[in-house]
């Protein structure tokens, strides 16, 4: 005979079939569960990207012109077409100061004439360039080409390149010392056509005496020439003719050899 469950009421075995299923849970909850692994998978997206190029294109397109051309004007034979003629400026150079060789040894002074002291020495083939002139052009002014200290020598020693009366006559200042005084005492006489002047001496030490100095302007041949004198002593007669309308005059000066006093004026005296 087949076993079989008992013949209970259904109630009861709805309740012994729950009690069995909560009994088999229990039992599976203590079985540990494995932790899941997650795989990470990385994708590379990668991307081309096309760019479009505009590309210009001018087209060139010949559009066809009519053109009418002028008529040739007619030249009447009796026309008479006069050329233009330009022309070039004619550029004239500047002169320069005329120029001077040198030709035997000579003193180069402070004044237009021996009378004045020695400023430094010219020697033959020397080149200067002459900036001035006295009257006469018997003296030059000069000094070297390009140079800043000129002085006087005479114009016979020189060979001159050029037209020495193109430049004015000059009288330069005299070096002025204040060692000495000016003379003192100054007098002049005339005889017919000499004047006589005289003045008091100044003292001076031997090394320093270089005499007197008189610059007149006396009456030559009907003309005012400038003359200066040179004396080594206190008394000295000097020619002034009678036929000049213009007055004589004259200057006198102490002369050192670091240069000259101020000046003292003569009392020329006229012709009777």
């Amino acid at each position: 005979m087949p076993i079989g469950i008992p013949n209970l009421p259904k109630l009861s075995l709805i309740l012994v079939l729950l009690t069995a299923i909560t009994l088999a849970s229990c039992n599976l909850g203590t079985t540990p569960e494995p932790t899941p692994q997650v795989e990470t998978v990385v994708h590379t997206l990668e991307v081309t990207r096309e760019v479009e190029v505009e590309v210009e294109v001018t087209r060139v397109v010949e559009v066809p012109v009519t053109v009418t051309p002028s008529p040739t004007p007619e030249i009447s034979p009796t026309t008479t077409l006069t050329p233009t003629i330009t022309l070039t400026p004619t550029i004239t150079p500047t002169a320069g100061p005329p120029r001077a060789r040198v030709m035997e040894q000579t003193n180069c002074r402070y004044g237009p004439g021996a009378a004045y002291l020695y400023k430094y020495g010219l020697y033959p083939g020397n080149r200067m360039e002459i900036i001035g002139r006295n009257e006469l052009g018997t003296w030059v002014y000069l000094q070297a080409i390009g140079g800043n200290n000129p002085c006087w020598a005479k114009a016979d020693l020189l060979e001159i390149d050029g037209d020495l009366f193109s430049v004015a006559p000059y009288y330069n200042r005299l070096p002025y010392s204040e060692l000495y005084k000016p003379p003192t005492g100054v007098s002049a006489v005339r005889a017919g056509d000499q004047v006589t002047v005289s003045w008091v001496a100044v003292w001076m030490t031997e090394d320093d005496y270089r005499g007197y100095l008189i610059e007149a302007w006396v009456c030559k041949e009907g003309q005012i020439v400038f003359t200066p004198v040179h004396i080594d002593g206190t008394v000295v007669a000097i020619t002034d003719e009678a036929s000049c309308q213009q007055s004589s005059s004259g200057r006198l000066y102490t002369a050192e050899k670091h240069g000259y006093t101020g000046w003292v004026a003569i009392p020329w005296p006229e012709h009777e």
